[in-house]
């Protein structure tokens, strides 16, 4: 198993964040985790790469417990790109994305010529080659989110987390990003688990599909058993018509309009 969560429960002092969730992500597959604003997503993500602590329940990586790991040893592990890193912004895009080969380096930290040739290829993959030498300070939003998955890409973990990777990306560049982590999930085998708000590109992309609502979750399942017309009015409150995807042999809905609360 890639990830196992156990009745895991996470607060913010009286505020129950994540309420007694169990989870399991076996190893080479493509998992989305979707629900609405507020209801926990991300805090589940930080959790489950111990960038957030939980109050009870267990986390496993590899079948191993994820505080058994050295930071070292984890960042081989699992890649985690929170929804907005911060980083000094005099960095330069190569620097930044040579920080995600320093989990391998030795403990000089010096770059080998493999590590050199790692970095290109990530920069190259996210088409940020171009502008490796610009400082993050000159960069848009979507251009920092190319830079930052190409760090968790040269980080050459087998599980890779991500927390709305197409965050201030335009359609083109959300659609080359996802087509990107499809090809790393299905060339390579690497277990990616990420957030995503959109759901119809959910559908598209996973094999298996998380639903959050309140903290808990209340549905999960291939993208054919959750994109349904009852679970979205229940969990998203929307009045939706889900038709077939011939081609991408996936579901997508069409929100046709909201429903009132109450």
């Amino acid at each position: 198993m890639a990830i196992r969560a156990d009745n895991i429960k996470i607060a913010y002092g009286e505020n129950v964040i994540i309420n007694d969730i169990s989870l399991h992500i076996p190893r080479g597959s493509f998992c989305s985790i979707i629900g609405p604003n507020g209801c926990g997503k991300s805090t589940l993500l930080k959790a489950l790469s111990r960038n957030l602590p939980v109050q009870s329940g267990t986390v496993e990586i590899l079948d191993k417990n994820i505080h058994k790991f050295d930071t070292r040893k984890l960042s081989r592990k699992m890649a985690f790109l929170a929804q907005t890193p911060h980083v000094p912004e005099q960095f330069s895009v190569r620097d930044l994305v040579s920080y995600g080969r320093y989990p391998h380096t030795n403990w000089l930290g010096i770059l080998s010529r493999e590590d050199h040739l790692v970095i290109d290829k990530a920069m190259e993959l996210t088409q940020v080659s171009h502008f490796r030498d610009r400082e993050l300070i000159h960069l848009s939003g979507g251009e920092r989110q190319r830079v930052w998955l190409a760090m968790a890409l040269a980080q050459e973990a087998e599980i890779l987390l991500l927390d709305e990777p197409t965050t201030y990306l335009d359609i083109s560049h959300q659609f080359q990003t996802l087509e990107l982590i499809k090809g790393l999930h299905g060339t390579m085998g690497r277990t990616i688990l990420m957030v995503l708000h959109d759901l119809n590109q959910a559908s598209r992309y996973s094999d298996h599909i998380i639903v959050i609502n309140r903290g808990e979750i209340v549905a999960q399942g291939t993208p054919d058993e959750i994109i349904r017309e009852d679970l979205l009015k229940e969990v998203f409150s929307i009045e939706t018509r889900v038709i077939r995807d011939e081609e991408n042999n996936c579901p997508y809905f069409i929100p046709l309009k909201g429903v009132e609360n109450g």
